[in-house]
């Protein structure tokens, strides 16, 4: 058996016809790259325009080539293009058919520009229309916990620290501060898209080019600031896709955190919450069961795209100066990681429209727990005059009290409750109630109803 024969037998299956596959199939982008085919047309029609304009090209050539990638385009969308690993990437896929369709002016195309700025180009407009897409279904989950907000703006529910009861709280509340959570995300998205809206498209290989080519006019025509001011920096720069990342993990770890409140909440042990039937499943056994399947799903996305930010800033980490073949590695895992963003952010939109609070069992716990001790405290200071430190000590006892009879503060007579200080009256009651808790928190970004009606006042005014 030759050298060869047995090297193919070791590769195997796919790879038999030896290393000029594997280096075919290691070098090919066309299996993923083939989602930027409408920005890389777009980005084509932008520069075989400026091409023109600045007298590069002949006008007849320019619209050939237009005509050409329109077609290319609609044979794409409908899915009768035939893509070719052969020709490595999306760009050469679209030029080749383009030379078909067109003849000589396709291989005029590709003057005063290279694959590397090509890529670069494809690859922000991409991730700018992702950016835009996260941002409309920000909105949409921010407008659903807002209308939550509203319609439990007084329903008493327990705030939790430690995962154990501290004091009530409004299930408007809990609501508007996911509502502030997703805010600060939608910021950043914000912020990182109009960082990344810079043009690579001109900066050619590394170094821009001769041709007299007017940048300013591709970046305007495909809506970009401007263009990129240094062209090594232009068609290597991956930050924006690296700010999409550190973007969707954080706003993914925040979409982690309510589904696991809406698992737990949805327990038959808390029965917060129901979940509707169109974000539930059932068991193939327990015929009793209903699982949040759709929040353990969200739940679990926050891996998959914090791996993506960690894989791409690991391809980055050690390439010089300009491209790199590395970089190539960018865009599955930032396909994948928007893929799982969008959903996870679709998902949890409709089950927080379709949510359902437990009135009444919510407002039993909030009331467990000794949860108004604080309001106690507070009480004494105010009222009383107690050095807080000596209000703490106070209520403590009277904590322990009221754990020793099995009874809840407000359950204390009086005389009990002068045992802890002989200065308390009648008016204590006044902040041990649970509505009376929430009513009196009405600093600033506290729980009371008012304070939740104004903030829910607030978004309403400047969402979007």
């Amino acid at each position: 058996m030759s050298d060869d024969t047995a090297s193919n037998a070791m590769w195997g299956g796919r790879f038999a016809s030896g290393p000029d596959a594997i280096m075919e199939a290691i070098n090919a982008s066309i299996g993923f790259d083939q989602r930027l085919a409408a920005q890389d047309i777009e980005g084509s029609r932008a520069h075989a325009a400026m091409l023109a304009a600045c007298g590069i090209i002949t006008d007849s050539d320019a619209e050939a080539i237009r005509e050409g990638l329109l077609t290319v385009l609609s044979e794409i969308e409908t899915g009768v293009f035939q893509f070719s690993t052969q020709l490595e990437d999306i760009h050469m896929n679209v030029e080749a058919r383009l030379k078909e369709l067109i003849g000589e002016p396709a291989g005029r195309l590709h003057t005063g520009r290279s694959r590397n700025d090509q890529v670069a180009t494809d690859f922000r407009l991409w991730v700018r229309g992702q950016f835009d897409a996260v941002d409309a279904g920000l909105q949409a989950l921010m407008a659903a916990l807002v209308d939550q907000a509203e319609a439990g703006a007084d329903m008493v529910m327990p705030g939790f620290t430690h995962l154990q009861v501290a004091q009530p709280v409004t299930w408007g509340h809990h609501m508007m501060a996911y509502v502030e959570m997703f805010s600060r995300d939608l910021s950043r998205v914000r912020d990182a898209r109009a960082r990344m809206n810079e043009s690579p498209l001109g900066a050619a290989a590394l170094a821009g080019t001769s041709f007299p080519i007017d940048r300013e006019m591709t970046a305007e025509a495909l809506g970009f600031d401007r263009p990129c001011a240094n062209s090594l920096d232009a068609v290597s720069d991956r930050d924006f896709a690296l700010e999409f990342l550190s973007t969707a993990s954080i706003c993914a770890t925040h979409l982690s955190r309510f589904a696991e409140e809406l698992v737990i909440w949805s327990s038959a042990q808390f029965r917060f919450v129901t979940l509707s039937d169109r974000f539930s499943t059932g068991s193939s056994i327990m015929p009793q069961k209903k699982n949040p399947d759709a929040a353990e799903l969200i739940r679990a996305k926050v891996g998959r795209i914090n791996g993506a930010l960690i894989g791409l800033l690991t391809v980055m980490k050690g390439l010089p100066l300009t491209y790199s073949k590395d970089m190539q590695e960018d865009k599955e895992q930032v396909f994948d990681a928007a893929d799982a963003l969008m959903l996870a952010l679709a998902a949890m939109t409709g089950m927080v429209s379709d949510l359902k609070p437990n009135r009444d069992v919510l407002r039993e716990a909030a009331g467990s727990g000794f949860s108004t001790a604080t309001d106690l405290a507070d009480w004494l200071v105010r009222a009383l005059g107690l050095p807080f430190r000596e209000a703490h000590h106070v209520t403590g006892a009277l904590v322990k009290l009221a754990e020793d009879k099995g009874c809840d503060l407000d359950e204390l007579t009086l005389a009990e409750m002068q045992t802890g200080h002989e200065g308390i009256t009648q008016e204590v009651y006044s902040v041990l109630g649970v509505d009376n808790s929430v009513a009196s928190r009405v600093s600033y970004g506290g729980t009371s109803p008012e304070g939740v009606r104004a903030q829910v006042a607030r978004w309403r005014g400047g969402m979007g």
